[in-house]
């Protein structure tokens, strides 16, 4: 109860991000403005001249006019929402097939007595899936796993760990992510998945520290299952397998729906990397996604529009967000103090030694998940001023790119604003302070890990740019 009065004091996004950029329309009648020469470098995107910053004549923002900048950051991402709305409906399309849960219970029926196997196999799975939606996608089938490994003696914790943290690690390394890393390197002028090579790397680098991580834990609790933060909540919940093996099974139509899953995102990665696609041409593999997989399920057109349309609607309030977030960098830009926050971070950033400048981009954005929780919408309002301070302090633009993944990512999943933790913990039956004993030593490794990975990216000047 007293969780429930907690998180209900939360605002929601819309307030917070509208309150920053109240804060940001105060902050154009004190912060001065001013300016960076900007030329075009030799790719033809405009890049700032680092030694070239002079103050201008201020232009204050009224603070009445903040509903203007709001539906001009709605006309300036329109295909980002469109492409947003659309992939949600794809993918719920897809999940209502059973395909994605078919795959994760035969992984769970194989490898389930050998939980070194069994936890990487089945985390690797997770973590492949969410490289290209959000872990609430799994909050279906969290109940399944918590069912299974309760029943080879684990315990809850380490059931919901499975699709959060696999989840986590194929979300926050940005590997194929329409709404975080396509929104961050649209804005900051990149290739659409470029620098893919490096984000796979760290994925599997992520993946085998915290297969080990949880290995250990499942092991200690089996051992000992008193040191689980579960344990007297389990026992008052006795786990019954017997349905089991009924509620998730793999046949022909399932096999379909997930060759032609693994079919849409190669063509995806193909024309990105290959014909320089842009968001309407994702859009339309979304559409082709759910229109083929509906089919191969056996899904009627109505079926499959009531599915695709229900999918729309989740994801309705992340693509608003992205226009509401686009007004905070309207604010800024129109006042010309953008240049003059841009310049102070620079400075500031310069006073860090080299090796570490990076570094501090990652945990500037872990810092500021909890108020902005959407990836969109952070990505939104950070990279406007993160990719010209790349640019001054010599850090490539796909490096400030990864400190925003890795940043925005990994929080979600200490942080009791994110819908995707809650989610899972809600039907996992888990408390958050529950969780969080288990759950703070994973998120410091996840910090140093990260930080090690920036710092190898800094050092090999992760690129293009």
């Amino acid at each position: 109860m007293e969780a429930q009065k907690k998180k209900s004091k939360v605002p929601h996004t819309f307030v917070i991000i509208l309150a920053i950029v109240f804060v940001m329309s105060i902050l154009t009648w004190i912060i001065p403005a001013g300016q960076f020469t900007r030329v075009e470098d030799e790719n033809g995107i405009e890049v700032v001249v680092p030694d070239e910053f002079t103050y201008i004549e201020k232009s204050p923002v009224n603070p009445l006019r903040i509903p203007n900048y709001v539906v001009d950051g709605f006309a300036s991402s329109a295909s980002l929402i469109f492409m947003t709305i659309i992939s949600g409906g794809a993918f719920n399309v897809l999940v209502n097939t059973g395909a994605l849960q078919g795959l994760i219970a035969i992984a769970v029926k194989k490898f389930g007595n050998k939980e070194a196997v069994f936890i990487p196999i089945l985390m690797l799975l997770f973590a492949a899936i969410a490289t290209t939606q959000s872990v609430t996608v799994f909050i279906g089938f969290t109940p399944v796993i918590i069912m299974m490994t309760r029943a080879m003696g684990f315990d809850s914790i380490t059931g919901a760990a499975l699709p959060l943290l696999g989840g986590a690690i194929g979300f926050s390394t940005g590997t194929l992510n329409s709404s975080t890393t396509v929104v961050a390197q649209k804005i900051a002028g990149l290739p659409l998945f470029s620098g893919i090579e490096y984000r796979f790397f760290c994925l599997f680098v992520f993946w085998i520290i915290t297969s080990i991580v949880l290995i250990r834990y499942a092991r200690k609790v089996r051992k000992d299952p008193a040191k689980s933060p579960m344990y007297d909540l389990d026992l008052q919940s006795p786990v019954n397998t017997d349905d089991l093996d009924s509620q998730h099974g793999m046949d022909i139509r399932k096999i379909l729906c997930l060759i032609v899953f693994v079919g849409c995102l190669g063509v995806l990665v193909w024309g990105c990397v290959t014909r320089g696609w842009d968001l309407p041409e994702i859009s339309v593999v979304f559409i082709w996604l759910a229109i083929l997989s509906g089919a191969c399920a056996g899904f009627g057109p109505t079926k499959i529009a009531n599915y695709f349309a229900d999918g729309c609607k989740r994801l309705t309030v992340s693509a608003i967000i992205l226009g509401l977030a686009r007004a905070t960098s309207g604010v800024l830009s129109s006042a010309n103090i953008l240049d003059t926050i841009v310049y102070g971070c620079t400075l500031v950033l310069k006073a860090f030694p080299p090796f570490l400048r990076g570094i501090c981009m990652y945990w500037i954005n872990f810092a500021l998940n909890p108020v902005i929780t959407s990836g969109s919408g952070l990505a939104a309002v950070v990279m406007p001023i993160f990719t010209p301070v790349a640019d001054m302090v010599g850090i490539t633009r796909q490096t400030a790119v990864l400190a925003f993944n890795f940043g925005d990512g990994f929080g979600n999943y200490v942080i009791p604003m994110s819908t995707a933790l809650m989610g899972n913990l809600s039907v996992a039956n888990i408390p958050y302070d529950r969780w969080m004993r288990f759950m703070w030593k994973p998120a410091l490794i996840w910090i140093a890990t990260g930080s090690a990975l920036i710092f190898i990216a800094q050092i090999i000047h992760l690129g293009p740019m």
